[in-house]
């Protein structure tokens, strides 16, 4: 194995292109894999790295078994089947790292800590924006603190947007959450909750404004593993707000449970066109709202710039430790694995209670 080698997957999207220059500002050469050897060869020529053409992640996986690198940064998306092919192949010793935001896709990840653990394997999934940027002030404000009773978080990411088209993550990503709808955790279960619910304005400590609303986003599951409270909920800047949405959004989750209409809203949603636009705030803000059974509250928020330059950092640092050796075996969510400061390290700031 080749304990230093990271392997960039999809490193010619925004995201891999972020960490690929960023790798290599810190010395390492990347392994960049992708489908179209031009554009891996023109990333190559400002990286230096190295291009290995793949297409499909069963293509991925073989190379991975074949060349063992140390540390497997998945960029492809659609997590909840890329992540078990590619998973296997990185253990034993290899080390993983994944952008899922999808409650399920995290959860089955997790469920792997055992497996992980006893293959010597690092496997770190949601190290993007909004996991951490939410966990890591849930996991400050309850350092030596028992559980709180309620936590609520809001992953209030800005985005500055580029053209081009929406792509299959993306797409994917929107269209599973419809079709799932919300979730909570309620008396320690995990519950449905309405896609929307809960719209609020919430006020930034920057004075700027910003409306969220219940999301069935991999925020919960950190949130609630991060607290160990028995009532957990998230919202996110991404969810639908308005009136309109709210009635809509019952009638497309019923059409998309359908499976060939699931699959045809995901590949006209992917095609289509996205025009550039700036972020609309400054920041992108984590918070979190932690309520204790005698009454006492506590809130904390973590401020970044761009969410996706953000997310881009965060993966970034977490392959660097892994590649470094530092990763504990088993299956984590970003903080967890290495400790709330990984948040500050990314590039963000806290402003606790």
């Amino acid at each position: 194995m080749t304990e230093r080698e990271i392997w960039v997957l999809g490193a010619t999207g925004r995201i891999g292109r972020s960490v690929a220059a960023r790798l290599a500002e810190q010395g390492v050469d990347p392994v960049l894999v992708g489908r179209r050897r031009e554009s891996l060869a023109a990333l190559c020529a400002d990286t230096a790295g190295e291009i290995l053409v793949a297409d499909g992640t069963e293509a991925i996986a073989d190379a991975i078994r074949a060349r063992r690198p140390g540390v497997v940064v998945n960029l492809v998306g659609n997590y909840g089947e890329t992540a078990s092919a590619l998973v296997e192949a990185v253990l034993p010793g290899g080390h993983y790292v994944d952008l899922a935001t999808d409650l399920n896709a995290v959860s089955d990840l997790l469920d792997r800590h055992s497996e992980a653990e006893a293959a010597g394997s690092t496997l770190v999934t949601g190290a993007g924006f909004g996991v951490l940027a939410t966990e890591a002030v849930v996991a400050a404000l309850c350092t030596d603190r028992s559980a709180p009773s309620h936590v609520r978080v809001d992953a209030l990411a800005s985005v500055a947007v580029e053209s081009g088209v929406v792509g299959d993550a993306f797409a994917s990503s929107i269209v599973e959450a419809i079709t799932r709808g919300g979730r909570r955790y309620q008396n320690g279960q995990l519950v449905k909750a309405r896609f929307g619910a809960d719209p609020q304005k919430v006020t930034l400590p920057d004075g700027e404004t910003v409306k969220s609303a219940g999301a069935p986003s991999a925020e919960l599951v950190a949130a609630q593993r991060a607290s160990g409270a028995p009532s957990v909920t998230v919202t996110s800047a991404l969810a639908p707000t308005s009136p309109l949405a709210s009635a809509v959004l019952p009638l497309a989750a019923a059409l998309l449970s359908v499976p060939a209409m699931r699959r045809f809203a995901v590949r006209r949603m992917a095609r289509a066109s996205m025009k550039a636009a700036p972020r609309p705030r400054r920041h992108s803000w984590g918070h979190a709202v932690l309520t204790w059974p005698d009454g006492t509250t506590r809130e904390g928020w973590l401020r970044a710039d761009d969410g996706m330059d953000y997310t881009a950092a965060v993966v970034t640092e977490v392959a660097l430790r892994l590649a470094r050796g530092e990763g504990k075996p088993g299956a984590y969510t970003p903080a967890a694995a290495f400790g709330p400061d990984l948040a500050v390290a990314a590039g963000g700031t806290f402003i606790l209670d």
